[in-house]
């Protein structure tokens, strides 16, 4: 049976019977792909481990960490779920995807070699090399003093990277010697990120914008997603620490027709060749981050899920169906399928707690989303948040991100403010410019 009507031509979706979906995590992104999950005329019942309290108003929360690997097989075992589509990177880099093959359950996902890429920026760097693949000059390092060493004749700026996971905090800009000694010796020898700092990778600094490419892949083929920026500085004007992600918006300002190209042919199958090379097939979103610099592009990092908060103003713009696509590619189909795209742009902004993502306070009341949600074209996406007696409540560092279609990215913006205006929360804090930029490029060219 073909399901053209929603974007693919094949499907297995198409020729089951109604799908029970299990969706791990709790954050912005799992909302999101929940939200947009919940619409295929495919889906049945909808789980959502251990989710907030956005996706219990469109599913059914599972009290079970997304770390807990073998209760979320039981889970799905015991519910006779019929696909699990895996939200963070932490779960994938620990093999959630094998154990479900295993038990023969359908998972939306990586292996976990093929989430190295991820889960190991010295195994993506030696990918990269061994391909070709354009990235910056980088050293790695398993002892500090070597790392110190190294530092005596940098040139600065560097960045140091911790190797594996950190929850988007692991990168550090450091401007001169002194933060370079004192960023190693907190990874290294302090522990700050755990074993994720065992080793450490420190390249050089490179100077552009950066650009999120989202693709669907099936191991040898690859359906691109459109374009997106996000905003990953806790500040306004890029400044303060790293987070997660403070905003986004699609399609990005600084992509090209041009630079697609050179991407395909100079990143994406090179990448996909390389990993098959090693008897690695990718399944699953894979999601480049790129800079985009005077001598082309770069690859900054290579990220093996959706991101965050990229999918909340990308699934937004999807017009088609979203489940089929994810299961044509773990059924290594997606060279069969197509996406509808909305033209309007997206603009998504995150509200986060005071002090994120450093230490923050969590259970403050949140009023003002059912005011914001008034707003015309505007979705909310929650992440760090819960029911607690009778009301909604923060619970983590970002704790929602509200997104808006619109004409134009000015329009987007505009609405997008508009319903943020209307949430309130003690001590709330977001960043007053995503997307400005853009806006500020267009005004220039006209």
């Amino acid at each position: 049976m073909l399901c053209s009507r929603y974007g693919c031509l094949y499907s297995a979706a198409a020729n089951a019977s109604l799908m029970k979906i299990l969706v791990i995590g709790g954050g912005g992104r799992e909302h999101a792909l929940a939200w947009k999950l919940r619409q295929s005329p495919h889906a049945e019942r909808i789980f959502c481990a251990p989710g907030n309290a956005g996706t219990a108003e469109i599913g059914e929360n599972v009290a079970i960490s997304a770390s807990d690997l073998q209760a979320l097989v039981r889970f799905a075992k015991e519910n006779r779920v019929d696909l699990t589509v895996v939200g963070p990177d932490d779960p994938l880099a620990a093999g959630i995807v094998d154990l479900f093959a295993a038990e023969k359950l359908r998972a939306f996902g990586p292996t976990k070699s093929a989430a190295r890429i991820e889960a190991s920026k010295i195994f993506a760097k030696e990918l990269m090399r061994s391909q070709k693949i354009p990235t910056a000059e980088a050293s790695t390092f398993s002892e500090s003093s070597e790392a110190l060493r190294y530092c005596e004749r940098a040139k600065f700026p560097v960045v140091i990277k911790a190797d594996g996971l950190a929850l988007g905090k692991g990168v550090i800009v450091a401007a001169d010697a002194a933060t370079a000694r004192s960023t190693i010796d907190e990874m290294m020898n302090q522990h700050r990120f755990g074993d994720a700092g065992r080793r450490i990778v420190i390249e050089e600094f490179l100077r552009g914008t950066e650009c999120s490419l989202h693709a669907l892949v099936d191991g040898r083929n690859y359906l691109l997603l459109e374009s997106a920026r996000d905003h990953k500085r806790a500040l306004d004007g890029d400044r303060g620490p790293n987070t997660g992600g403070m905003g986004a918006f699609s399609p990005a300002d600084n992509w090209s027709s041009k630079l697609q190209a050179q991407f395909e042919a100079e990143i994406m199958r090179p990448l996909l060749r390389g990993l098959l090379q090693q008897g690695i097939k990718f399944r699953g979103l894979l999601y480049p981050g790129l800079i985009i610099t005077s001598a082309g592009l770069r690859v900054l990092e290579f990220n093996c899920r959706f991101g965050d908060p990229e999918t909340q103003a990308l699934l937004p713009r999807i017009k088609s169906d979203l489940l089929p696509l994810l299961e044509a590619t773990i059924d290594e189909k997606i060279n069969t399928c197509a996406i509808e795209w909305d033209t309007r742009a997206a603009v998504t902004v995150v509200l986060a707690s005071a002090g994120y993502p450093g230490k923050y306070e969590t259970g403050k009341s949140i009023s003002g989303l059912e005011e914001a949600a008034k707003v015309k074209d505007v979705q909310i996406f929650h992440a760090g948040t819960k029911h607690a007696n009778g009301e909604i409540r923060t619970a983590g560092g970002r704790v929602l991100a509200v997104t808006a279609l619109g004409l134009t990215i000015e329009d987007a913006r505009r609405r997008a403010y508009d319903a943020v205006s209307r949430i309130h929360f003690e001590n709330c804090r977001y960043r007053r410019d995503i997307a400005l930029s853009a806006v500020a490029a267009t005004i220039d060219k006209s």
